[in-house]
């Protein structure tokens, strides 16, 4: 599958999206305020985006919840309409931009939408780009016991369990091997 450096922007950044909500009562919010959120939009480079407020703050966690659904969809058909939905609620205008040095793309944003439309549009067409290439079971959650991280594995036989291999991935990794070795000793 061709992934545009525009389509994988905006998948780091429903990814990294997702991943700021609490996982739990005990977890603490990945954007407790608008400066949070001011420093999501400028770390993802989210391009036409005014002075954020506490409505945006509000509209993007609600965007961030329908984006986590999508993740735990079930199958193709239960996440292709969530996705309908999210782009749909969002006033879709698809339209190509050159802008800051990147080649043509296309943005599916209106001009002058607020931080949580830009990003229903843009990482749900992402989302979409998985669904119609058939790609929906790469949208996953870490199988760690103790993290729900989402991802999205683009490795190329769809064998990415971890969000990360190095923490995650090894952490099991040696979970695993010291119980075996303590089965074999004890």
């Amino acid at each position: 599958m061709l992934i545009t450096h525009d389509t994988r922007c905006a998948l780091d950044t429903v990814v990294d999206l997702v991943n700021t909500a609490p996982e739990d009562d005990t977890t603490a919010d990945g954007l407790p305020d608008v400066a949070a959120l001011a420093d999501f939009v400028r770390g993802h480079a989210i391009s036409d985006v005014g002075v954020l407020s506490e409505f945006d703050l509000s509209a993007v966690r609600k965007v961030r919840g329908r984006f986590a659904g999508i993740f735990a969809a079930p199958d193709a058909r239960s996440a292709a309409g969530m996705i309908n939905e999210l782009v749909a609620a969002a006033g879709t205008t698809p339209r190509l931009t050159d802008h800051d040095d990147y080649d043509w793309h296309v943005h599916y944003f209106a001009p002058g939408a607020s931080v949580a439309d830009h990003l229903a549009a843009d990482c749900g067409m992402a989302l979409a780009f998985f669904v119609v290439a058939g790609e929906q079971e790469r949208l996953r959650r870490c199988e760690a016991p103790d993290c729900r991280r989402a991802f999205v594995d683009l490795s190329r036989n769809r064998s990415r369990r971890y969000c990360d291999s190095r923490t995650c991935g090894n952490r099991l990794h040696v979970a695993a091997y010291r119980a075996r070795r303590k089965e074999a000793t004890g």
